[in-house]
């Protein structure tokens, strides 16, 4: 089944009948020479070596499916159509998906042309899906963009979910603009020295903000919904809360509201388990253990004091 609906199509249309894709996909193709493709900007030519993130210049994909587990308006009733990029251009302490993200030697090898990929979207488009949803995106974009210029051409037209860390580069997300009809960027610190010890970047209060300002310039505040409720386009900011008050909710909640606008939706998590390297790093100690139920209570308390609006905002449950 084509869970596309016959009278709406994804931005990304129309930039391909105007041969603006095409050029996207050249911009974004160019970066890998001498790669900027993310903030960290190691410079090598990935078109003959690896860069930081242990990618090279063709699309390393972990796994495909439809997920029913992401945010309601994402998965809604049909799925959401999940390819899980592998390797990540964070190294973070906690990470839940570290056998995808964090352990490159699984993945050497196993590289896949742009039409293979261009395939994947288009049976997961066919199976009913709402959307193609990039998981951990931000080192892959021109494969990503490369392989959706083809799959267009093949009758792809659901949304593209851009679901990042926003450890993501300004001149990338321009070059998104009209491609990505759902940004869902996780915002994880407020503090630099939190993002430096846990995550291995000093810069990620500064660069994730920056991120997510150009992310609410393309698309606003205004949700578009369809008519089965799911997300056609729009910008949903996760927040794990992590203990200790680590992931400074209080303070990025502000920011939002001052900076972007209080009724950006917010998808405040309570799932944070100790994982990868914290059961066994006796200088993470602090993280070795879930939230408390009085931390989960400061942090729906910061919302409530930061943001309004009429949509459901608190998308984490506390067990």
């Amino acid at each position: 089944m084509n869970g596309a609906s016959k009278s709406w199509r994804a931005s990304y249309v129309r930039l391909a009948r105007s041969g603006e894709l095409d050029k996207r996909v050249e911009q974004l193709d160019a970066l890998l020479e001498d790669c900027s493709v993310c903030p960290r900007r190691c410079g090598v030519d990935r078109r003959s070596e690896l860069g930081e993130c242990a990618t090279g210049a063709d699309a390393v994909i972990a796994s495909w499916n439809p997920h029913h587990g992401e945010e309601p308006v994402i998965s809604c009733r049909r799925g959401s159509g999940t390819v899980f990029l592998a390797n990540c251009n964070l190294r973070c302490a906690f990470c839940q998906n570290h056998d995808i993200s964090q352990r490159p030697r699984e993945y050497a090898g196993r590289s896949i042309t742009d039409q293979e990929l261009a395939t994947i979207f288009i049976d997961l488009q066919d199976r009913g899906c709402h959307n193609i949803n990039w998981v951990s995106p931000t080192h892959q974009v021109p494969q990503l963009v490369r392989a959706l210029a083809i799959a267009v051409k093949r009758g792809l037209s659901i949304p593209i979910v851009y679901n990042t860390n926003a450890y993501d580069s300004i001149e990338v997300l321009c070059l998104l603009d009209g491609v990505v009809d759902i940004y869902m960027p996780d915002l994880k610190y407020a503090d630099p020295d939190a993002g430096c010890r846990l995550s291995g970047i000093d810069d990620y209060p500064q660069r994730a903000r920056e991120a997510l300002a150009e992310m609410y310039r393309q698309v606003g505040r205004a949700w578009e919904l369809g008519p089965e409720g799911e997300l056609r386009r729009g910008l949903l900011v996760r927040m794990l809360v992590l203990p200790e008050g680590l992931a400074g909710i209080e303070e990025n909640l502000g920011w939002i509201a001052r900076n972007l606008a209080p009724t950006v939706t917010i998808s405040l998590l309570a799932q944070y388990r100790p994982a990868h390297r914290v059961p066994r790093t006796p200088e993470l100690a602090d993280l070795d253990r879930g939230i408390s139920r009085a931390e989960w209570r400061r942090a729906v308390a910061a919302f409530e004091r930061h943001m309004e609006g009429d949509r459901h905002h608190v998308q984490g449950v506390f067990l």
